[in-house]
C-alpha cells in the first residue's frame, strides 16, 4: 500500500492544475470585480462568492460520491466520445482565433458585463452558484478531480479534506477581491474602476483567450483518450 504521505501528494499534484484552469479563466475573475460595482457592493459580492463557493463544492462533492460509477465510464469511453472532444476543442480553437482577429470591432462592453451592476446581493448569490455549474470547464475540471479523490484510496475523511482544497484553490480568483473589498470597502474603488474599465474595453480579447486555453484543455484530452 503507497504511504499516505505520497497518496496526498500525488493526489494534490492531480487537483491543484485542474483547480488553477478554473481559478485563472477570465469567465472566473471577471464576474468578481465586476460585482463589486453594484449598488451594494459588499454584500452583493460575499452572496457571489458564497454561491460560488456552493457551486464548486457541490459539483465536486457529486463526483466523488458518484466516482466508483464513473471511473469504469472513465476506463474505457466509446471512440466517438474521444473523437467529439477533438472535434468540440478544435471548434473552441477556431472560435478563439477568430475572436481575437476582430478584437477591435468589439469596443463596448457586452451586456452580460454591464447587467453585474444591477445585481441585488440575493440576485448575486443565485448567478454565482448558477456560473459554476453551467460553465463546462469548471464541470469538466470537478468531474476529473471528483474522479482522482474518489479513487486515491485515502479514506473518507481525507477525501473530503482534498476536495476542500480543490475547491480553495479554484475559488481563489473570486475570493481575493471580493474580501479585500469587504476588508477594505471604498479605499479599493479607484483600483476596482479603473480595472473594471481594462476588462470592458478588452472583453473581446479575454474571451479569445478563454476560448483557446479551453479549446486546448478538450482537445488534449480528447487526443489523449484516442
Amino acid at each position: 500500500m503507497q504511504p499516505v504521505t505520497g497518496s496526498w501528494g500525488s493526489v494534490l499534484a492531480t487537483l491543484i492544475p485542474l483547480a488553477l484552469v478554473i481559478a485563472l479563466s477570465p469567465l472566473s475573475i471577471i464576474p468578481a470585480v465586476l460585482v463589486l460595482h453594484a449598488a451594494r457592493p459588499r454584500p452583493t459580492g460575499l452572496a457571489f462568492l458564497g454561491g460560488w463557493l456552493l457551486g464548486l463544492a457541490a459539483l465536486t462533492a457529486i463526483f466523488v460520491v458518484s466516482s466508483g460509477a464513473l471511473g469504469a465510464l472513465r476506463e474505457s469511453p466509446p471512440a466517438w466520445a474521444s473523437w467529439l472532444r477533438v472535434v468540440l476543442g478544435l471548434a473552441l480553437i477556431g472560435y478563439g482565433i477568430y475572436e481575437w482577429l476582430t478584437r477591435q470591432r468589439h469596443t463596448e462592453s457586452p451586456k452580460w458585463m454591464r447587467s453585474f451592476a444591477t445585481l441585488t446581493p440575493g440576485r448575486a448569490g443565485i448567478t454565482g452558484l448558477v456560473l459554476a455549474v453551467i460553465r463546462l470547464e469548471v464541470l469538466i475540471m470537478c468531474a476529473l478531480a471528483g474522479l482522482a479523490i474518489g479513487g486515491s484510496g485515502l479514506g473518507m475523511a481525507a477525501n473530503w479534506l482534498a476536495a476542500a482544497v480543490f475547491v480553495a484553490v479554484a475559488a481563489f480568483t473570486v475570493a481575493i477581491p471580493v474580501l479585500a473589498y469587504a476588508g477594505a470597502g471604498d479605499r479599493l474603488d479607484d483600483p476596482m474602476a479603473r480595472l473594471k474599465d481594462w476588462m470592458e474595453r478588452n472583453n473581446a480579447a479575454l474571451l479569445a483567450a478563454i476560448l483557446l486555453v479551453i479549446g486546448l484543455m478538450v482537445l488534449h484530452n480528447g487526443v489523449k483518450a484516442l
